[in-house]
This record gives C-alpha cells, sequence and structure tokens, in this order.
C-alpha cells in the first residue's frame, strides 16, 4: 500500500476511535491497541512530513512553548448564570419566564449537570478549527488554541457537507475522577506533587505556555452552547446539541427535555442522587428555556440570560470522627487548632483535616477530641466542621484548651484582649520563620519560583538562611551539595532570586509581612509616601492615621513592626543585595484615576486582590470601609448591609459587568 494513502488510513482510523471513545462512550479498540497504531502513525509521518494531514491525531501532541497567552475578544459575550438555590427559586424562574413572554402555557426546557471545569468556547471556520479561547471576564478570554488541541474529543476538522461557514461552540473542559487518580498516582510514582482536585488540575492544564504538558493531561470536554454561527440555523437548542455528535463533538449524555417548573425540580433531584455516581465532578444543573426564538424575546441582563439559570447544589457533606486536634503555628505566631479527621470523602475528595480556627470557635460548637462531627466542604474552600453530632458523643471526651507555651519553639503564648487568636511572642519561633519566608517567596510578594516550602525547609535544615535576606546572600556551591538540589536547579533557584529584586515597592511591603498589612495597604503606604521606604519606616501614629484606609489598629502594627531591630536589619539586607524599586505606571487623566473604590457580595469572574490589579495602573484605590468620601461601590452576589448604605449616601452603584467594561474601556484609551 502507498505511503501517503497508509497515513490517511491510520489517520481516519484514529479520528474515528477517537469520536466511539469521547463522543459516543462505546470504545471498540483497547487503549493498547489504539497506542500501537498512533505509534505506527508517528513513525510514518517522521518519515514522510510532507504527507502529514492538518487533522492527524499527531497533531494534538502539543506546540512549542509560548511566551504569554493573546487575548481574543467573543463574537458574543459568554454570560455568567442566575443561581436558584431552592425549589421556590425555580419556580420563581419558571413564573417569570411565563410573564415575560405572555403565556400561560408550558415552558419547554431542557436541563443538563452543571460541570465543575472551565468553560471555553471553539471556533471554526469552514470546518476547521481555527481558534479557542477561555472563558476570562466573558467579554475578552485568552487564547489557548494550542492547548485545546491536545484534547483528543475536540475536532480539528469537520468532514461533512453544508458545515456552518462559521462555527462557534461553548464547552466545559474537565477530568474524570479515574483519569485525576491515575494522573495523582503518576505524579507521587514520579515525586512530584499530586494535584488537590480535579478542576484546578483542568484549569492549571489549559492555562499551560508548554502545550506539551497539557498533552499529558487526560483532559476531556462537554460542549452545551453555540456562540456566533453563519451558515444555518437552528430552532432550539435540542436541536443544536443532537447537531453536535453529528459533527464529532461530545454532548453530555444526561441532557433532558421537559416542561415547566415541574420538570426542572424533577430533574434537579434526580441529578442530586446521581452526582455521587457520576465519573466527573458537577456542581449544580443548568436550566435553559429551549427555543431560541424565545431566548431572543427574553433577551439578557447586564451579566446574565433571562432564559437561563443555574441550579446549585448545597454544600458536600459528610460524618466523621476527630481522631485529635493539632496546632499549627502560622508566620505571624497565631496558633490555629486543626482536627485531625478520620479520612472521609466529601464531594470526591479525601479529607483528613479541617480548620477549628480559634478558641472561641472551639467553645461555640463544642467540639471535642473523639467526637463524630457532620464536616462540609463547598467548591474549594477549606473543610470545616459543621456541628458536632452530640448523640454519638462518649461521656468521659473533655473541652481542648489551645496551649499558652508554642508547640514548636516552647516559648509563651499570648491573647490579647481585643483579638480572639492565640500568639507566639518568640520573634524567633521557627515556625514564624518559615511562615515569613514563605510568604515573601509567594506569587503576591517578590514571586520567586521554584523556592517553595519544601525547598525552603532544605535551606533552613542545613543552615544556610536564617530569614528571608539570606537568600540574596546563597551561593551556588552551597546550594549543589544539598540532598535533590543539582546544578541546574541551583542555577535556577539563584536566577529566581536574583530576578526578583526588581520589583516593586508595594510588593516589598507586602512581602514582609507587616501584620494587618496586605496588598492594598502596602499600596497606600507607597502611593502615599511616594515610593520612599525610608519615609514609611520613620512614619508617625499620626502621620498614618491620617492615611485613608490606614487606621490605629494597621498603624500600630507598621510602627510596631519597623521598631524591631532585626526587621530592620533584614530589610536593609535585601536593600544592600542590590534589589530596585520600579515606579508603577499610572495612566494619568482617565475616569478613575484618584477614584476610590469598595467591593462588596460575592464576585463571580475575579478575585479582590485580582480587581486590585485591574485599577491600580489607573491610580485608583480599593478601600474597605464604605463613606461618603467612596466613588464607586461594586456589587456582586448577596451584597449585603453596603448595598443600601451606598444608596444612601448616593454613591454610584455598578455590578461586575459594568466594572469589567469601565477597565477596558480605559484599556482601549491610548
Amino acid at each position: 500500500m502507498d505511503i501517503k494513502k497508509q497515513i490517511v488510513d491510520l489517520s481516519k482510523k484514529l479520528n474515528q476511535h477517537n469520536i466511539n471513545y469521547y463522543v459516543n462512550d462505546n470504545p471498540t479498540i483497547s487503549d493498547s491497541e489504539y497506542d500501537i497504531l498512533l505509534n505506527k502513525l508517528i513513525l510514518l509521518e517522521k518519515e514522510n512530513p510532507e504527507y502529514i494531514l492538518k487533522d492527524s491525531p499527531t497533531q494534538r501532541v502539543g506546540a512549542p512553548p509560548l511566551k504569554n497567552f493573546e487575548t481574543i475578544k467573543h463574537s458574543l459575550p459568554m454570560l455568567s448564570l442566575a443561581n436558584a438555590m431552592n425549589d421556590e427559586e425555580i419556580i420563581h424562574f419558571d413564573n417569570q419566564i411565563k410573564k415575560k413572554l405572555n403565556t400561560q402555557n408550558s415552558i419547554e426546557y431542557i436541563a443538563e449537570p452543571k460541570l465543575d471545569g472551565l468553560a471555553v468556547e471553539l471556533v471554526y471556520k469552514n470546518g476547521k478549527f481555527e481558534y479557542g479561547s477561555t472563558r476570562g471576564n466573558g467579554i475578552y478570554g485568552e487564547n489557548i488554541t494550542e492547548n485545546l488541541k491536545t484534547i483528543k474529543g475536540i475536532p480539528l476538522f469537520i468532514n461533512e457537507k453544508n458545515i456552518p461557514s462559521i462555527l462557534e461552540v461553548r464547552a466545559e473542559v474537565f477530568i474524570n475522577h479515574d483519569d485525576f487518580q491515575a494522573l495523582n498516582k503518576t505524579q507521587l510514582e514520579n515525586n512530584a506533587e499530586p494535584f488537590a482536585n480535579a478542576r484546578n488540575c483542568a484549569a492549571g492544564s489549559l492555562r499551560q505556555l508548554n502545550s506539551k504538558i497539557t498533552a499529558q493531561r487526560p483532559l476531556r470536554i462537554f460542549c452545551y452552547a453555540p456562540g456566533l454561527i453563519q451558515g444555518k440555523d437552528f430552532q432550539s437548542q435540542i436541536d443544536f446539541l443532537n447537531q453536535l455528535p453529528k459533527w464529532g463533538f461530545p454532548v453530555n449524555s444526561n441532557v433532558q427535555i421537559g416542561y415547566g417548573s415541574e420538570f426542572l425540580i424533577n430533574f434537579f433531584k434526580l441529578i442530586s442522587k446521581k452526582r455521587e455516581n457520576l465519573p466527573y465532578d458537577i456542581d449544580g444543573v443548568v436550566f435553559k428555556v429551549n427555543s431560541y426564538k424565545e431566548q431572543n424575546i427574553l433577551g439578557s441582563r447586564s451579566k446574565s440570560p433571562r432564559w437561563a439559570i443555574a441550579g446549585k447544589f448545597k454544600a458536600q457533606q459528610a460524618t466523621t470522627k476527630i481522631l485529635d486536634i493539632f496546632i499549627s503555628v502560622g508566620r505571624t505566631g497565631v496558633l490555629t487548632p486543626v482536627a485531625k479527621l478520620k479520612p472521609v470523602s466529601v464531594g470526591g475528595v479525601t479529607v483528613s483535616n479541617a480548620t477549628l480556627h480559634n478558641q472561641d470557635e472551639l467553645y461555640k460548637k463544642d467540639i471535642r477530641i473523639g467526637d463524630t462531627v457532620l464536616i462540609q466542604r463547598a467548591g474549594d474552600v477549606i473543610p470545616e466542621v459543621v456541628k458536632v453530632i452530640l448523640t454519638k458523643r462518649l461521656p468521659h471526651l473533655k473541652q481542648f484548651q489551645i496551649p499558652l507555651i508554642c508547640p514548636v519553639c516552647g516559648c509563651q503564648v499570648i491573647r490579647s484582649k481585643d483579638e480572639v487568636a492565640h500568639r507566639c511572642t518568640n520573634i524567633f519561633c521557627l515556625a514564624k520563620i518559615k511562615g515569613s519566608i514563605n510568604h515573601y517567596v509567594s506569587k503576591n510578594c517578590m514571586d520567586i519560583e521554584g523556592c517553595g516550602p519544601k525547598i525552603i525547609d532544605l535551606l533552613l535544615e542545613n543552615k544556610l538562611i536564617k530569614n528571608f535576606s539570606d537568600l540574596y546572600f546563597l551561593k551556588f556551591n552551597d546550594l549543589c551539595k544539598l540532598d535533590r538540589m543539582g546544578e541546574k536547579s541551583a542555577r535556577n533557584l539563584l536566577k529566581a532570586i536574583n530576578d526578583s529584586k526588581k520589583t516593586t515597592l508595594t510588593k516589598f511591603i507586602n512581602a514582609l509581612g507587616i501584620r494587618n498589612v496586605g496588598l492594598n495597604a502596602a499600596g497606600i503606604l507607597d502611593k502615599y509616601f511616594n515610593g520612599d521606604l525610608e519615609s514609611i519606616i520613620n512614619a508617625s501614629q499620626d502621620e498614618l492615621t491620617q492615611i485613608d484606609d490606614i487606621g490605629e489598629i494597621m498603624a500600630d502594627s507598621i510602627i510596631n513592626y519597623f521598631s524591631i531591630d532585626e526587621n530592620l536589619q533584614n530589610i536593609d539586607k535585601c536593600l544592600n543585595s542590590g534589589m530596585q524599586f520600579s515606579t508603577l505606571k499610572i495612566v494619568k487623566n482617565t475616569a478613575i484615576t484618584g477614584k476610590k473604590f469598595v467591593f462588596t457580595g460575592t464576585l463571580n469572574q475575579f478575585s479582590r486582590l485580582q480587581a486590585f490589579k485591574k485599577i491600580e495602573p489607573f491610580g485608583a484605590i480599593i478601600s474597605k470601609t464604605l463613606n461618603k468620601k467612596i466613588d464607586y461601590l461594586v456589587v456582586g452576589n448577596n451584597p449585603g448591609s453596603k448595598f443600601q448604605k451606598a444608596q444612601e449616601l448616593g454613591i454610584n452603584i455598578i455590578n461586575e459587568n459594568d466594572f469589567i467594561i469601565l477597565i477596558n474601556d480605559l484599556k482601549a484609551i491610548k
């Protein structure tokens, strides 16, 4: 058989096997048989590169690393969904749909599980996969085309007649439970850190600049909605979903269609029961009006469509036993009680520890060693003890007391009258030193890549460092002598440390770990004192409290930190190592220069820290306190009392989508 025909036939066979496996969920050959065929194709293509097809399965192995991701604007916004938490809210949603459509007839809905993965958009032109992106902020996403190409469930070319000239498909990328467990097993066998959960692993895999790493991850995809389509009309969501597998796209098999709120409630209950047995993580269900004509009539709000809603599941819970309570000492010396649990699976994750916060929390919930407790985990949140099952308590159990001696250094522990925390008083406590160095090297501080907790422990154990300032005086020969530290690792670590010397004063102040001073407060100090560290060090109580958002407690913390000789010596060592502070480039005379923002409620598309980074270049400030000096209140879900207070004060109130539009408009100004 001629070589070209062999390559074409093998490519077609392998692509069909991918469809059988990922789309039809009906594999017809074993994994080893698939690998034999793939290796044969790789060998033929290597010897005959002129015959490689654009949709060859070998084109999924990854491309050369990128320097960064480009930004792509979605043709149509990828809106988020409003939430329904109970039957009443589902019924209310149905009633609002009927009201807006001016009908008493039952509405036809389509319902599907809500995967806990990462939303993406795939764009095809004349059947060829052109590019793909993350959802991003709903308006702009990141170009992750090369990473998406590695996912076998995504067709690279659609060999069908009458394909739309432009086809945009929205989908969720995820990892199956079995695949995730196998991946973590491989990580451990290779002495690498296991991944925390499947969602984070999937999201992190898609944001790799090196797509060859992504190709090694067992990513899957389910397609669920159209974006822009030109060249073909669909009448309903179910018509679109039925067509997708014919084009080679995977669709969730649990999609159902039905009428009225009763159908929606029954589907919610059905999927709630099936949740634990599904091979992937879900965090709810999605309900959509099926008819596209009716969807267009209903339209959208600023950030969510009126024709769809997410039915969110309650936090996942489980019952287990507290085997012990141990004390964790943080970088500021706070002693935190942590429950050691009998391992239990909660939402597909094995939980063995849960934070107990502080002594007041222990008293309030009356938690004791030996108790049977109900724990819960919502999303990626650290597990917590909800309550004690008192009917299962044994009579001899005693209340737990946080010790007045530090379990790490043996020094005195105190609790101030004005706070709930117990603190170690020893500034040389090893736990505090470790914590301060870990904080110093972290991403939002000095961002020293490759200097993680294990490396820091290694450096401390070998007495190469005593504090964070010693990092800048490490020697290559000393590092090479350490276990598991070769010449290449030593060079990389020294380069990362040296690179961190070029930073901003804001990041450096944040890295110092001053109690009550985070990145936002560090930025305020930087701006107020015009980047002069010496002025910050010598600032008085009166001078500090005159600054907006710097109260007495924070001022006391700042003065106390700079009054300790050890801290000043560490700062001098950092500066003497050649550290340079760059000035943040501020866009002058924009609509928000000098304006103050307060955020309230839960944000869907970014964290408060990310919000700070968005407005900082424009000279704006984030505040925690709402008063008449505030210019904008940005409102997320469940905004609380600040929303009403802002209305009373006449403050400009905007939602998350308005904030994104505002920032994007400012970025567009040249």
